[in-house]
């Protein structure tokens, strides 16, 4: 089980789900370019102490990622999402893609997944926050899985 932030736009937001793999013991990955410096020291600062900035795996482009031989489901969360988390069937070794807070992905990215899975939300609502959808999305794919620490 990993994260993947598909080109993230807040520094905060990537701290916080350093914050939250490191907590739950899974990878963090981070396709490029961000809407922000990524530094070492920009890391250490937002991350804390719960992630070191050598740990993070970074892909400098989409087509660098996708070029990688990772295996397991690339899971899409999105709004446009077809299966509800609540319905969706985790694997161990799925890669949990996220987009970027302004944006999502683009359809290009939307059309590469393997699966599309949207959070549910109260109506009305447009959607949660990045860093919470992560959070949410690892603690139910490592309860389905049973890996949590």
């Amino acid at each position: 089980m990993k994260i993947i932030l598909y080109q993230p736009d807040m520094a905060g937001n990537l701290g916080a789900a350093m914050r939250s793999c490191a907590c739950f013991g899974i990878d963090l990955e981070v396709i490029e370019p961000c809407g922000f410096p990524l530094t070492a020291k920009a890391l250490r600062r937002t991350a804390m102490d719960y992630g070191a900035p050598e740990t993070l795996k970074r892909h400098n482009s989409w087509e660098n990622f996708e070029s990688g031989s990772e295996s397991g489901r690339l899971v899409l969360f999105t709004t446009r999402g077809a299966t509800p988390l609540t319905e969706f069937k985790f694997e161990p070794h799925d890669r949990l893609l996220f987009g970027r807070e302004s944006a999502g992905v683009p359809e290009t990215v939307h059309q590469a997944a393997d699966e599309r899975v949207i959070i549910p939300i109260a109506k009305g609502a447009r959607s949660f926050n990045l860093a919470t959808s992560v959070a949410i999305a690892a603690f139910e794919a490592l309860r389905q899985t049973e890996g949590l620490p």
